[in-house]
């Protein structure tokens, strides 16, 4: 049977897709950038992919008739102020198109909308079920609060104030009471409901057996990690204060966290845990989703992170209309230098940024990061998913991967911090020799100014930067 998975490159669908395949099921990977989606070999067999946009209509053409069940697990919740109408918008076209299918179930992964004040963002979530419910199809819609799980947004965000910040002095939101599930008992519930007629037209809300507040959640994580933590709550701080607060401590966009703290003010418990009685699963702790995330992150086994999804950047592009490094009205730095140990300056390159750092005066490039994150950029703080292997689309610091072959010896980084123009960085081996460019382009006089400005730090850098990568030894 043929399964459409929207969403494929998403935190949920990156760890969907390989169980759907093991269960029997040929998924049909819906994707806006196949450029950006990288399944393992062993399961290429087994799917087939497609560029849609949901927001384009011509696009969904693309999405074949004789498919039997589909996932819509796609969100815009940062993306714009109007993600609320980029969403009903995407549902509308989304059923439509289905509505000419042979799809017989679509599921569809929401929030919880038990309280009777909803956010903008729970608003939309509850907006979009309704469309999709309006299809010649049966839905099945499940509804989770925070989800925990290695790379989830949530638990990024948690592990973040939790590690940095011995005290907190915190918004009165963080009483809030919520129900946490782990994603490991999200995934089952997904796989669980999938072709199973009892589920055929049910919404199910889903959640662990324990009822916590953020506070509770923030001291339980610490306990995990065996850390001491105080957190006061106060009342006076303002949404826009409880945002950058967020914004400036954890790896989150600005765009995100004022919608997440939009959403945290209200109560997500779900009313009961009857589809989990009726899959027979025993949902993980809070505790225990937290200890295998870390099991998870110990082993650099990430299978997917919130931060690689383009809505985490400061531009929602196709990495295709930039992998084409441009050259006229440019300013480059190239510097160039013989390698002794190809392989061993491939693994220097290939473990840049995030735990590694930048090899040379980090001090600078966190400093750039911190500039960066005061004029509402992502700064250094998302890292990267896995310490050793690099994919195109994922984040790397404040640089996204455009083109990544250790075969060909080529890693290609687009900017996605704030500038006034488009900058890029190569590193490439030709022959003996590490040839490493510097690209910007520059937006107007400002940016014009700005290259001669950091000429003199880009001399330290990128010098310092090349000398490291091409030892063996770093």
């Amino acid at each position: 049977m043929k399964v459409l998975l929207t969403g494929a490159t998403g935190y949920i669908g990156k760890r969907l897709l390989p169980v759907l395949v093991d269960q029997g099921y040929f998924v049909v990977c819906c994707v806006r950038d196949k450029n950006k989606f990288h399944p393992e070999e062993s399961i290429r067999e087994n799917i087939q992919v497609i560029e849609v946009d949901l927001n384009d209509k011509s696009s969904l053409h693309n999405i074949p008739e004789d498919i039997d069940f589909a996932y819509y697990l796609v969100h815009s919740m940062s993306v714009s102020k109007d993600f609320d109408e980029l969403e009903k918008r995407s549902a509308i076209n989304f059923r439509e198109r289905l509505n000419q299918t042979n799809v017989k179930q679509v599921i569809y992964l929401s929030g919880i909308v038990n309280s009777q004040t909803l956010s903008k963002h729970l608003n939309s979530r509850k907006n979009v079920e309704t469309e999709l419910s309006r299809g010649n199809y049966s839905l099945t819609t499940v509804r989770a609060g925070i989800i925990i799980g290695s790379g989830s947004a949530s638990f990024e965000i948690i592990r973040d104030l939790v590690e940095k910040l011995p005290v907190m002095i915190a918004p009165k939101w963080l009483k809030t009471r919520c129900q946490p599930i782990g994603i490991s008992d999200v995934i089952k519930i997904l796989v669980g409901i999938l072709n199973n007629e009892k589920t055929f037209n049910h919404s199910y809300d889903i959640g662990g057996d324990e009822i916590l507040t953020y506070k509770e959640m923030l001291l339980e994580f610490a306990s995990v990690r065996g850390l001491k933590r105080y957190i006061m709550t106060v009342p006076v701080m303002t949404p826009r204060i409880s945002s950058y607060w967020l914004y400036f401590i954890t790896s989150t966009s600005y765009k995100l966290a004022t919608s997440l703290v939009d959403s945290m003010k209200v109560e997500v418990i779900a009313k009961d845990n009857e589809l989990i009685q009726l899959l027979g699963i025993k949902p993980l702790s809070y505790k225990e989703s937290v200890e295998l995330a870390f099991m998870k992150i110990d082993q650099n086994e990430i299978v997917s992170s919130w931060k690689d999804s383009m809505v985490s950047g400061r531009l929602n592009f196709k990495i295709s209309d930039y992998i084409k490094v441009p050259t006229y009205g440019c300013y480059k730095d190239i510097r160039q230098m013989q390698v002794t140990d190809i392989d061993a300056c491939l693994d220097n390159i290939w473990r840049i940024g995030g735990e590694t750092g930048w090899y040379y005066a980090n001090w600078l490039w966190e400093l750039r990061g911190f500039i960066d994150k005061l004029f509402g950029g992502v700064g250094l703080r998302r890292g990267r998913t896995n310490s050793t292997q690099i994919q195109p689309g994922d984040t790397l610091d404040f640089w996204r991967v455009l083109y990544a072959s250790k075969e060909e010896r080529r890693l290609l980084l687009f900017a996605e911090m704030k500038l006034p123009g488009e900058a890029w960085l190569e590193f490439h081996i030709q022959g003996n020799t590490l040839i490493q460019t510097a690209t910007f382009r520059p937006k107007g006089l400002a940016g014009r100014m700005y290259w001669y400005a950091v000429l003199p730090l880009h001399g330290i850098l990128f010098k310092g930067l090349i000398r490291k990568l091409t030892r063996s030894e770093v």
